[in-house]
């Protein structure tokens, strides 16, 4: 996908080391910092500065509504993922005669505002066998008061990508008032994403997508969008934030809009403007077929060391594996400048267009030498 000399150009501090983490933090390309740069510039101009502002977002809103195929109405922005559930929460306003179905393969910032509710509806978990989720399972789940199926298309945990158009056809057919919520934080910028049905799409802005923290990327479809509405306090998403009836009523604007209630985060969308052209401009399938065999030749070697992954791998930029001594090799991993994910032990690995098979075959042999020791 990249030649050694535009790797290098583009993504500096991949030199002399074994990335394999962007499923936690990516390594933006240069035109990122670039971007983050001109924010600056537009900030020291004080408040003239803000045309450049939103005009950034804007340019932001087309690129994104571009690589979600939607339309740039459809498309708004937040802070982060967490907000966007919390806000997705106002909105549906749920109670304990609803019920909402979670999977235990996602974040968990999909999952706690349903937990916290004042009126907390029933949470019904479809759970994962073998690291994948079986469509048979999900059936039994849902029913006339299932109001919200959340899932994610990639998952953070093991990389598991759901098999969306059967996910997505049961839902309809067994729980018909159901809004399906789809995070897609995991597969934007890396996959080719099928998620066409989906009543709301949320992504963060710092992994596959290339861009920095504070930024959430938000699709809600036109036919949702009065179901799906903020119930939110704010300004920026009124249509009548500073009209004279502004103490007397909250008029929002509806569906995607409803979830910028306030001054976006800029440095965030100049960040994301940029990085998503830049991946719009390699390509996200060319992305996915560069990736994809170094993910599969990985999956191979970790069997051939013994190491099974926590599911099959399905397409995705993640595989991940459990050791019981996974903090030892993880800090061994390290002291050799392969850079990977540790948690609660579990090791996980995230290939994305900027990786190499020598990257694959560097930490395949690195932990090869260290499972021989421990």
């Amino acid at each position: 996908m990249l030649t050694e000399s535009t790797r290098f150009r583009d993504f500096p501090t991949l030199s002399g080391i074994t990335y394999l983490n962007t499923a936690a933090e990516s390594i933006p390309p240069r035109c990122t910092g670039d971007a983050i740069h001109a924010y600056w510039e537009d900030k020291l101009r004080g408040m003239k500065g803000r045309d450049g502002h939103f005009a950034q977002v804007e340019a932001c809103r087309e690129v994104s509504a571009r690589i979600l195929g939607l339309p740039t109405a459809e498309v708004s922005f937040c802070s982060c993922s967490s907000e966007a559930y919390n806000l997705l929460a106002s909105a549906l306003q749920l109670d304990s005669n609803d019920n909402v179905v979670v999977t235990d393969l996602d974040f968990p910032a999909g999952v706690t505002p349903w937990l916290r509710a004042a009126d907390a509806p029933a949470l019904r978990i479809w759970k994962a066998v073998d690291g994948a989720l079986d469509i048979t399972h999900l059936a039994p789940l849902l029913n006339e008061r299932t109001m919200l199926v959340q899932v994610s298309l990639v998952s953070f945990y093991n990389g598991h990508r759901i098999d969306w158009q059967p996910f997505r056809d049961t839902v309809r057919r067994l729980a018909p008032h159901a809004i399906i919520s789809v995070d897609i934080t995991q597969a934007l910028g890396r996959v080719v994403l099928d998620c066409e049905g989906a009543d709301i799409l949320i992504s963060s802005t710092h992994k596959w997508t290339l861009g920095i923290h504070g930024g959430c990327i938000i699709g809600i479809p036109a036919a949702g969008a009065s179901r799906l509405t903020t119930r939110a306090g704010g300004w920026l998403h009124l249509q009548n934030a500073f009209a004279a009836d502004r103490f007397e009523r909250a008029v929002p604007k509806t569906g995607a809009a409803s979830f910028s209630v306030g001054m976006p985060n800029f440095v965030a969308l100049y960040a994301l403007n940029a990085s998503l052209r830049y991946l719009e401009g390699v390509g996200v399938a060319n992305i996915a077929a560069h990736a994809d065999p170094l993910v599969a030749e990985a999956e191979a070697g970790l069997q051939e060391l013994g190491v099974k992954p926590l599911c099959r791998w399905n397409g995705t930029g993640i595989l991940a594996f459990q050791h019981p001594r996974s903090t030892e090799l993880h800090a061994a991993l390290e002291r050799e400048n392969v850079h990977v994910m540790h948690n609660a032990g579990r090791i996980r690995i995230a290939v994305h267009g900027y990786n190499t098979q020598n990257d694959i075959r560097h930490f395949l042999r690195v932990l090869g030498t260290l499972l021989e020791k421990v």
